[in-house]
C-alpha cells in the first residue's frame, strides 16, 4: 500500500502543476507562445551535445537488451535530427494559431447571441515509445494551442527524453514562461504508467503513440478520454490494370524508406490477373533490399522461395524487413481483405481504372487512403500540417494527422441584454 501511495502522490503533484500551469497557458497569445518555440529550438540546438551524450546511453542499453535495428532507429538521435526537432518548432511558429476562433454566430429570437469558439483542450497526456523527437514535437503542438502536455514516454528513451525536456524546461523559464507547459513522468515503473492513465482528475485528453500494446493497453486501463493513434498495418493494393514498373517503385519506397514508422506497408494484395507477372518484379527488388517476405499458398506457386504466411501475418504491423502478401481475385475481394486485417492507417491502390481508384477511395475504411503513392505520405509535414501529435486510427474526436487543429475543442459564448427563460 505504501508504494502505491508513493505513486499516487507523485502523479498528484505532477496533475497539480498541470491544472496551475493550464490557467496561464489558455490566454497565452500568439506572439508571446511563437517566442517562446523559436527560444526553445534555438535552445535544443545549442544543447545537441548533451543530448546527444544522453541518447547514446538510451542506445547502448538498447543494443544490450537486443533491441531490433529497426527500432534502434526510431530511438537514435543525430544532430540532423536534433535540427530537424528544431526545425519542427520553427515551422509551428508559421503555422495559424488553432485557439480565439469564431467556428459560428448566431442570434436567437430572444435577442440572445451565441458565438462557439475553439480553445484549447486543456491538458493533455502524451505516452509514446522509443522516439525521442516526439517529445520536441508535442511540447510544440500542445504549446501552440494553448495546452498543457504532460509525457510518459518509454524506457528505451528515458536518458533522451529527459535530456531534451530539461532544455525546453530551462527555456521556457528563464524567458519568463510557464515551465510546468511541459511536464515529464521520469519513472519507467509500469504501475505508474496505468495509474497515469486514471488521472482523469488533472488529464482531459490521453494519447497514446506506440505498439499495439501500448494502444490496447491505453483503451482499457484509461478512465480518460483515449484517441488511438499510431498502429499501422498498412497495405498495397496492385489492381489488375496496374502499371508494374508504377507498383514496384511505390511498394519499394513504402516498404523500404524507413521500417520502424507506423505509415510503412505490411501486406501486399495482388489482383490475380496481373499476380503472375508483377509478384517475380515485387520480389526481386524487396529480396535485393533484404526485406523476408512471407505469402500465401497461391504466392508461392509464383514463388517458391519464400516463407509461407500465417492467419496471424495478414493482422501483423511488423515493424521490421519482413511483409506479407496475398494474391485475391478481385477488387471486391481486396477491399474486404484489408477492411478485415488493417488497422484504419493507410492503404493504396496501384491501378490505372478510374472506376477502380474511386471504388477503393469510398469503400476502403482506413484514415488516409491513396491512389498510385506511396503510404509513406501520411505525416503531418507531408500533409502540410507541420508536426504531428500523432496519428490517429479511430473516428473521433479526430482522425489521421493530428495537427494544432485536432489539439482543441470549443466553447460556447453567449451575450444577453437581461434574458430570462420562462
Amino acid at each position: 500500500m505504501e508504494i502505491f501511495d508513493e505513486k499516487t502522490e507523485y502523479l498528484e503533484g505532477i496533475g497539480k502543476k498541470a491544472r496551475r500551469a493550464e490557467a496561464v497557458m489558455r490566454i497565452l497569445d500568439t506572439e508571446k507562445k511563437n517566442e517562446a518555440l523559436k527560444l526553445c529550438a534555438k535552445a535544443l540546438t545549442d544543447n545537441a551535445d548533451s543530448i546527444l551524450s544522453a541518447n547514446e546511453e538510451d542506445l547502448i542499453t538498447a543494443r544490450e537488451n537486443g533491441m531490433k535495428e529497426s527500432m534502434i532507429d526510431r530511438l537514435k538521435l543525430t544532430k540532423e535530427r536534433i535540427e530537424a526537432m528544431a526545425e519542427g518548432l520553427i515551422q509551428v511558429c508559421d503555422l495559424p494559431d488553432p485557439v480565439g476562433h469564431v467556428l459560428e454566430s448566431f442570434e436567437r429570437p430572444n435577442g440572445l447571441k451565441i458565438e462557439r469558439v475553439s480553445v484549447p483542450l486543456g491538458v493533455v497526456g502524451i505516452i509514446y515509445e522509443s522516439r525521442p523527437n516526439v517529445t520536441a514535437d508535442a511540447f510544440a503542438l500542445t504549446f501552440k494551442s494553448g495546452n498543457v502536455t504532460v509525457l510518459k514516454g518509454g524506457s528505451d528513451a528515458i536518458k533522451s527524453n529527459g535530456a531534451i525536456v530539461k532544455v525546453l524546461r530551462q527555456t521556457l523559464k528563464d524567458n519568463g514562461f510557464v515551465e510546468d507547459a511541459l511536464l515529464f513522468i521520469d519513472s519507467t515503473d509500469r504501475a505508474v504508467t496505468t495509474a497515469f492513465m486514471k488521472m482523469n482528475r488533472y488529464i482531459d485528453v490521453l494519447i497514446p503513440r506506440g505498439g499495439a500494446g501500448l494502444i490496447r493497453a491505453a483503451v482499457e486501463n484509461a478512465t480518460i478520454p483515449v484517441i488511438e493513434t499510431g498502429t499501422g498495418n498498412c497495405h498495397v493494393y496492385v489492381d489488375e490494370s496496374a502499371d508494374c514498373d508504377m507498383a514496384v517503385k511505390i511498394i519499394h519506397n513504402a516498404k523500404t524508406q524507413r521500417l520502424g514508422v507506423c505509415n510503412a506497408c505490411e501486406s501486399l494484395v495482388i489482383h490475380e490477373k496481373i499476380a503472375d507477372k508483377v509478384i517475380p518484379m515485387i520480389c526481386a527488388d524487396l529480396k535485393s533490399a533484404g526485406i523476408e517476405i512471407r505469402g500465401d499458398e497461391k504466392t508461392r506457386r509464383i514463388i517458391d522461395d519464400i516463407k509461407a504466411a500465417t492467419d496471424e501475418d495478414y493482422y501483423t504491423e511488423y515493424a521490421d524487413a519482413i511483409i506479407s502478401v496475398c494474391i485475391v481475385g478481385s477488387l471486391s475481394e481486396a477491399i474486404e481483405h484489408i477492411n478485415a486485417h488493417s488497422t484504419h492507417h493507410s492503404e493504396a491502390i496501384v491501378t490505372n481504372d478510374e472506376a477502380s481508384a474511386e471504388r477503393f477511395l469510398n469503400e476502403v475504411d482506413s484514415a488516409a487512403v491513396y491512389v498510385n503513392a506511396s503510404t509513406r505520405f501520411t505525416d503531418g509535414f507531408e500533409f502540410g500540417f507541420g508536426a504531428e501529435i500523432g496519428i490517429s486510427t479511430q473516428k473521433l474526436h479526430a482522425r489521421g494527422p493530428m495537427g494544432l487543429r485536432e489539439l482543441t475543442s470549443y466553447k460556447f459564448k453567449i451575450r444577453g441584454t437581461g434574458q430570462v427563460r420562462g
